[in-house]
């Protein structure tokens, strides 16, 4: 064995209180690390020709590294629509990592059994009687489910595209779709072209139903209806969208990345009605249940076409089954053990506490917003409807803006457009995230 690795191997125990300690440090000084690095880089050097073992590693990346890292795990983080790790879900990720299981199947291990209960937890606590399995994000998620809505339009057609291909276009309708669509598109031979923005409500991001009825009289399609758009948490409404249904042919996906918590509290969980109707959904974790990156969960109705689609083939892997491993459900057949933070998570907080992360959230970006509201230097873009505040400065640019908060390190907000206005966008999700933090980020920006 190498030396430096036998080495570590003797002093493991010794060497991972060490990491844990530095861990701890990191964690406990969260609120005074800045929430995000301006410029942050790291100078490149060469490849050890041959290393010093762990210790020796963990002080280089403390000198050269940790300190451009942001404070992306904290409570004034609030771009991307990003959680953080809650205490379970960080313990979980490192058993992850200790135990090391490849959970592509079900053979010689517990670790699907664990992702199964996982997914089985997430379906009662959103209300969503339907088989699932975890993936890496929301984008994976959207193009799980638009994968299998891919292949039900082929059946429709006569067509099994997973054998064949395209034979002729597909259209994808949507009001306000998530960027991750248009990439999913692109990768499934779909193409961005053939998404189909369908007119929205006036002054609203969720669609207007007589545009897509419109739409769906041309034919069968996928329909992907916002549970939560990036700008303004607007849902569209997926009870009348289902209900559409009964008279067009359509595949409906439902992209509620971070919008389904809303499902955990009975304050928000009509926003969601309709979406058990769904032919697929996709929901984020990395998001608000505060679990690591990466991690998100898709449910699909029709598994007999996941499976067509993602079965991996090969006869030293045997065959899918009745019920199928995950390899069989997700483009890996290598899959990390996303779901045992979850299990952790779930475990250890269960709905209540989920309900109740949710529910503080979602004041805090309230407050936000009225503070803004009030404020002549600022101007609310939209309603906050949920955890997403869009507001936009009176005077001055959004650049400079940013550029001023982000160099303070009291917080981290990210810039978008809305209904072409410069904006910035607060999303709130976090589990650490109070009405203190909200005093300090209105304190920044002069509110």
């Amino acid at each position: 064995m190498f030396p430096k690795l036998a080495e570590d191997l003797a002093e493991l125990p010794g060497l991972l209180d060490e990491t844990r300690a530095y861990a701890t440090r990191i964690l406990a000084g969260l609120d005074d690390r800045p929430a995000a690095v301006p410029g942050a880089s790291g100078k490149a050097v060469a490849l050890p020709a041959s290393g010093d073992g762990l210790r020796a590693a963990m002080a280089a990346f403390a000198a050269r590294w940790e300190p451009g890292f942001s404070g992306s795990a904290g409570p004034r983080y609030l771009g991307f629509v990003t959680g953080g790790a809650t205490p379970a879900a960080l313990a979980g990720d490192w058993l992850t990592s200790t135990l090391d299981q490849n959970a592509h199947g079900a053979v010689g291990s517990s670790a699907v059994a664990l992702e199964r209960e996982a997914v089985a937890w997430l379906g009662e606590l959103f209300g969503l009687d339907l088989p699932g399995a975890f993936v890496t994000g929301a984008t994976m998620s959207n193009l799980v489910g638009l994968a299998v809505g891919r292949e039900w339009l082929g059946e429709l057609r006569g067509v099994r595209v997973t054998d064949q291909g395209l034979a002729e276009p597909i259209r994808v309708l949507s009001g306000t779709p998530h960027s991750s669509i248009g990439k999913s598109l692109s990768i499934l031979g779909i193409g961005r072209r053939n998404l189909v923005p369908v007119a929205t409500l006036s002054g609203r991001e969720a669609v207007d139903l007589p545009a897509l009825e419109r739409e769906l009289a041309a034919g069968p399609a996928i329909v992907v209806a916002n549970a939560g758009t990036v700008n303004t948490v607007d849902f569209d409404d997926i009870r009348a969208i289902a209900s559409l249904k009964s008279r067009y042919q359509f595949w409906l996906h439902v992209d509620a990345a971070f919008g389904g918590f809303a499902a955990v509290s009975p304050d928000y969980a009509d926003l969601l009605d309709g979406w058990a109707e769904a032919d697929s959904v996709c929901v984020d974790l990395h998001k608000w249940l505060n679990v690591p990156y990466d991690s998100a969960v898709q449910f699909t109705r029709r598994r007999d076409l996941q499976v067509r689609v993602f079965e991996n083939q090969s006869p030293y892997l045997g065959l899918p089954g009745d019920n199928p491993d995950p390899m069989h459900l997700t483009p890996e057949t290598s899959r990390r053990l996303r779901a045992l933070p979850a299990w952790f998570a779930l475990a250890a907080y269960g709905r209540a506490g989920y309900r109740e992360i949710v529910e503080r959230n979602i004041a805090c970006a309230r407050e936000m917003g009225a503070r803004l509201a009030a404020s002549p230097a600022w101007t609310l873009l939209a309603p906050v409807r949920l955890n997403v505040v869009c507001f936009a400065p009176a005077a001055g640019q959004v650049a400079d803006v940013l550029d001023d908060l982000t160099r303070s390190g009291e917080a981290f907000l990210t810039p978008t457009v809305y209904r072409g206005v410069p904006a910035i966008r607060a999303a709130f999700s976090n589990w650490r995230t109070t009405s203190a933090d909200v005093d300090r980020i209105c304190a920044a920006l002069g509110v």
